[in-house]
């Protein structure tokens, strides 16, 4: 006799548990594979929820890449007030989840940033940072604000992230530098193996402060460039 097929896990309750208190939940919908670590799951939320106590988790379908394979589009949003100040949290992530039976038990970050704010929400800022470069390609990171500095002396500071520090969900010691023209413009050069970077920003302006941080793919091949 057949065993009855199990059912296949659904967006729906992957945000129920990232909502939940539980960490039961997560475990119910996550299971240990390739790229996918509940344990650490289950560490970056409760470290937000901590950050953010009225953080709150969004999961949806995403576009359709053109190998075929669909995406999910995990977005987080929080805030916290500290003192006088209230710091406002924004993060996304696109995804390729992969499942077996009732639980999913792989990912592919496809795409990753973050943007952190307090002061001013009218204060504009535009990451023109690539999803994704070449191995060895030399490309520009802009950090810029999007509206006329009219005198205002603003700082800023950009560096890559390492490994260990995402692991630990620690951000570089970042040392500010007073900034002309309007922002942050660096050239860097990408690694000569496939694989990520990420860099951290941050850039102190008299109505507020803005800390950013985007992944960069870094592919072998023109083709791999768009997904």
């Amino acid at each position: 006799m057949a065993s009855p097929l199990r059912a296949a896990p659904s967006l729906e309750a992957l945000q129920s548990a990232l909502n939940s208190e539980s960490s039961s939940a997560l475990q119910a919908v996550l299971q240990p594979g390739a790229g996918l670590d509940p344990a650490v799951v289950l560490q970056r939320r409760d470290w937000l929820r901590a950050q953010f106590p009225d953080a709150s988790w969004q999961v949806a379908p995403g576009s359709t890449l053109k190998d075929g394979r669909p995406t999910t589009e995990v977005s987080v949003r929080g805030s916290r007030q500290q003192g006088p100040y209230k710091f406002r949290f924004e993060a996304i992530q696109t995804l390729v989840l992969g499942s077996s039976g009732d639980h999913f038990n792989s990912q592919d970050v496809i795409q990753e940033s973050s943007t952190l704010r307090s002061g001013d929400p009218n204060l504009k800022v535009s990451l023109l940072i690539p999803d994704a470069v070449l191995t060895g390609q030399r490309y520009d990171l802009d950090v810029v604000f999007d509206d006329p500095l009219n005198g205002a002396v603003v700082a800023g500071a950009i560096k890559p992230v390492s490994v260990s520090e995402l692991l630990r969900l620690q951000a570089p010691d970042l040392q500010l530098e007073a900034l002309g023209g309007g922002g942050l413009f660096k050239t860097v050069q990408a690694p000569f193996q496939p694989g990520s970077q990420t860099w951290a920003v941050l850039l102190v302006h008299p109505k507020g402060i803005v800390a950013a941080s985007k992944q960069v793919r870094v592919v072998a091949s023109k083709a791999d460039l768009k997904l």
